[in-house]
């Protein structure tokens, strides 16, 4: 399955569109760390091609910092089993029917938005969202969290 995808600060699905706003960005400036961003919006637009279709398939996404370390995401949800309790990877499943228009060769989309509120930065670097489809890795969305530069009289 081919998957865009893309960095936004806010992202929504409304009538089978993806809509964002602040779209196409790659680094955070932040006044002092650690830090909390507000939000991040990832929008994704998955193409199922006419051969997978009436399938169940698994997509799922985790954030990791240059040295491949799972950070969380936010609170676990109640009755989910985690030590610490937070969510380290978001999951889902999803199945596109084939629609008797669908013509053979054909592809369909499917498109998802993900915003997290709030998540923690510990150190400037360079973080990796991580897409996977059906287990395959298949889009890494890479942004820098860097102090902000300071401007104002030299000295």
């Amino acid at each position: 399955m081919d998957v865009d995808a893309f960095l936004a600060d806010s992202v929504v699905v409304a009538e089978g569109k993806l809509f964002a706003q602040g779209a196409g960005w790659n680094m955070i400036n932040v006044q002092g760390l650690p830090a909390q961003h507000d939000r991040i919006g990832i929008g994704l637009i998955i193409a199922v091609p006419y051969t997978e279709t009436n399938k169940e398939h698994a997509f799922s996404l985790h954030l990791e910092t240059e040295d491949g370390e799972q950070l969380p995401l936010g609170d676990a949800p109640p009755g989910v089993d985690s030590p610490d309790g937070r969510m380290r990877t978001i999951e889902g499943v999803f199945t596109m029917g084939r629609p008797p228009t669908l013509v053979p060769g054909d592809e369909q989309v499917i498109p998802l938005a993900i915003n997290l509120n709030g998540l923690p930065f510990e150190s400037p670097g360079r973080y990796t969202f991580v897409v996977r489809v059906d287990g395959e890795e298949v889009k890494r969305l890479p942004f820098r969290v860097q102090p902000a530069p300071r401007f104002g009289p030299p000295g």
